[in-house]
């Protein structure tokens, strides 16, 4: 059976990619793994895929995108790593996988996941909720509950597909909505991939709801959750084995969040801080923070979010300006200033 798992991310998230995948080779040197990268590499970073411990690396350009230039341009850095997600996956659907897994590059394996195979002899489509139980607290209701109705009551750092009948017609459909509507909009309903994603037990037969506590756990359920570490290593919570920890928001969001909700289950810390140890190996102090090669005009200036959803929204710049990216004289960088909605480079300022 062949299983493709793949993540999605920029080169300021290779760290994170590489510990996903070191611990993805670990437990399943048998699947197929895939990078997808919307970016390119920094000039100083030298880089060579083949040391990866990834199988395949796919550009996001690599997808035949109708128009790929314009089409990105539209959105922003989260919005383009979750829009690309369909796409790859249904095509790698179409190309003969058997079973497809998608897992954000902040998350790590920690047991095998022999387990989701099975699940997938008869279901097409597994999903895992943000949550599985009510909050009682006021503040845990607001970071939780009220979030989830925003973004997504699926999270979508993780989804697995069979490839036949409701799977095959489900990443078709997840395909088409992500190359149209991916985008961080959450007072018109839409937060990326995941909204889309609610609909998907209505519109979809063999879908699994996934309420297993060893699964993608994350700051958000870890209230809900007793992580429990024994003497010869096993880690599992509420007495099932962990099969994968989503670190999200790493840094001092993703600290607070879990302080507020790990409260005394100190074992929840040690992971983190077993996290963060293989993060810091990982990195390469020779991509910027925050790098993003298409996050700057060609002139190096940055791209604004306005400059983006500007050109998203008018049809007529689409058409006249078929690379936004590009910058000089009658590219859409100049219309923006000649407009008054960019200010001109130095070196384009009148003197006196």
């Amino acid at each position: 059976m062949k299983v493709v798992c793949y993540s999605s991310f920029t080169f300021s998230y290779l760290n994170r990619a590489r510990v996903l995948f070191k611990t993805l080779r670990a437990r399943h040197p048998e699947w197929e793994l895939v990078a997808l990268v919307t970016d390119r590499p920094p000039a100083a970073l030298n880089w060579d895929p083949s040391q990866e411990d990834f199988d395949t690396l796919v550009y996001a350009d690599d997808l035949g995108i109708p128009d790929f230039k314009a089409w990105l341009f539209k959105h922003d850095v989260i919005e383009v790593c979750t829009a690309v997600k369909g796409p790859f996956m249904h095509q790698a659907l179409q190309k003969g996988a058997d079973i497809c897994i998608y897992l954000d590059p902040d998350t790590a394996l920690l047991d095998r996941l022999d387990s989701l195979v099975e699940m997938l002899e008869t279901s097409d489509i597994i999903l895992t909720p943000h949550l599985l139980h009510p909050e009682e607290s006021h503040g845990a209701i607001l970071d939780n509950e009220v979030s989830a109705l925003k973004t997504g009551i699926y999270n979508l750092g993780f989804v697995a597909v069979r490839g036949r009948g409701e799977g095959l017609r489900f990443a078709k459909w997840w395909n088409d909505r992500l190359l149209s509507f991916c985008y961080d909009d959450i007072p018109n309903g839409l937060f990326v991939d995941q909204r889309w994603c609610d609909h998907v037990p209505s519109f979809f037969e063999n879908v699994k709801i996934l309420r297993d506590p060893a699964y993608n756990i994350a700051s958000w359920n870890i209230a809900h959750r007793r992580i429990a570490i024994s003497r010869d290593g096993k880690i599992t919570a509420n007495g099932s084995p962990i099969r994968f920890w989503h670190f999200t928001k790493l840094g001092p969001v993703g600290d607070q969040m879990t302080r507020r909700y790990a409260k005394d289950n100190y074992e929840v810390y040690e992971i983190w801080n077993w996290y963060k140890r293989l993060i810091a190996e990982a990195t390469d102090p020779r991509i910027p923070a925050g790098y993003w090669a298409f996050g700057r005009y060609e002139d190096g200036r940055e791209i604004a979010k306005s400059h983006r959803e500007l050109y998203r929204a008018r049809g007529d710049l689409r058409a006249a300006f078929a690379d936004p990216l590009a910058s000089g004289p009658g590219t859409y960088q100049a219309w923006l200033v000649g407009e008054g909605l960019m200010a001109p480079a130095a070196q384009d300022k009148p003197q006196g």
